[in-house]
């Protein structure tokens, strides 16, 4: 029976660990002691799983260990830690490099390393397999073998969860394909999809969310031409969307670890080969200063009720990058409180998903537990989140923008 280690506990790792301790024995290793403690205890910051779910995988005998030598005795080895970008939007590497050096250290014959996280297309075989082959002192494809299926969590929902998602797989070898595509069939109700090289796979991936970006920066882009034509963007989009083959796309800030970071995985190997992808940049920069926009949007709003822009009080209810999840990275809210701030505004920021060290480690705000929406000049709904449906935020005197168009009423929307 293969025994299964999982590297990075994340909003990937964790759900995946899971999967696999119902069949398997795994081993969870991660490189902070605190995530350790927190599930043996079970419990689970990302709320990705549940106390008993946690529970269920310690009963099955699931082992969670920052300790190496806890895992030597294992032969698969899936990787699922995070690939951002860096501040200069380039792929940032160093978890999966680490992680590669990891596994190298503990590696032995016959083994396999199947990576989950997000890369452009030949990142696998000509990054991490030398620093297998490096740390491991043996051959790739003669002594181990490598897979790649990529990840397709989507954080906060409930019900297309690990093992209800169609999984791709790949493998370095045929062989080795076919045994991915096993391994992972013995859990993934939902079936999976054996692609015929790991390229391949990795590409299948990027295109995903690449694809997400460009559709979400049409609509972005619809939205402002049609606030300037001062017609209310959704009811064209409901109006549209009654022909069978329109896309249900809906404008707003596009942020998270997938959508708002792997399409430039990809330009960066486009850009590596000589070729400039002129769409999905094009794509890429309108999306990244929608934050940008609506900040200015409501500023205008704020003008035209002869309000004072600095010193003024102004409350952003949502840091999250999507609804109904306490997922903060590359969380494109931060754009439009920095814009404000750079007007003048006073911010002040609240959610109630949202952890508040990681925010202020994040980046540092401080976030509020209650406020009384009479204290804001204006207001800002940036996050769907479902309690936020049924709030009334409007008053004669303030200015509320609603990103999502999820109120009632609002002065301005996306």
């Amino acid at each position: 029976m293969d025994k299964i280690c999982i590297i990075g506990l994340g909003y990937v790792g964790l759900p995946l660990a899971h999967a696999f301790s119902v069949k398997y024995e795994v081993v969870g290793l991660d490189i902070y002691q605190t995530r350790i403690d927190e599930l043996n205890n079970a419990h689970d910051r990302t709320l990705e799983l549940s106390r008993e779910q946690l529970k269920e995988a310690i009963d099955n005998g699931i082992k969670f260990t920052c300790n190496i030598e806890d895992i030597k005795d294992c032969n698969i080895f899936i990787v699922t830690v995070p690939t951002p970008i860096d501040k200069n939007k380039q792929p940032d590497l160093t978890p999966l490099l680490k992680a590669s050096e990891t596994v190298g250290k503990v590696l032995k014959k016959d083994d396999i390393v199947i990576y989950e996280s997000t890369v452009y297309p030949g990142a696998t075989e000509e990054v991490c397999v030398p620093i297998l082959e490096k740390f491991s002192n043996l051959e790739f494809n003669k002594d181990f073998y490598c897979g790649y299926s990529p990840e397709r969590i989507n954080p906060g929902d409930k019900k297309h969860t690990v093992t209800k998602i169609l999984k791709v797989t790949s493998g370095s070898t045929p062989k080795i394909g076919q045994k991915v595509d096993e391994l992972y069939s013995s859990i993934i109700t939902a079936g999976t999809h054996l692609a015929p090289t790991i390229k391949v796979a990795e590409a299948a991936k990027v295109i995903e969310n690449s694809q997400r970006d460009i559709n979400i920066a049409f609509v972005n882009e619809l939205s402002i031409i049609f606030n300037k034509l001062d017609i209310d963007t959704n009811a064209v989009l409901e109006a549209a969307g009654t022909k069978w083959n329109f896309l249900p796309f809906r404008p707003g800030l596009v942020g998270g670890h997938c959508i708002g970071v792997d399409p430039y995985y990809l330009t960066h190997k486009a850009q590596s080969i000589g070729y400039n992808p002129e769409i999905i940049l094009a794509g890429r920069r309108l999306n990244d200063n929608m934050g940008i926009y609506v900040a200015n949007q409501v500023i205008k709003l704020m003008i035209k009720k002869g309000q004072k822009i600095e010193g003024s009080n102004v409350l952003v209810l949502g840091i999250t990058f999507k609804e109904n999840c306490p997922d903060i990275r590359n969380s494109r809210v931060i754009d439009v409180i920095e814009e404000l701030q750079e007007f003048g505004c006073n911010i002040a920021v609240s959610d109630y998903w949202a952890d508040k060290d990681e925010v202020k480690h994040e980046y540092n705000i401080d976030l509020k537990d209650e406020v009384n929406f009479e204290d804001y000049e204006a207001i800002v709904l940036a996050v769907a989140h479902d309690n936020y449906k049924v709030l009334n935020l409007k008053n004669d005197d303030n200015v509320v923008f609603d990103i999502k168009s999820i109120l009632e009423k609002s002065d301005g929307k996306l």
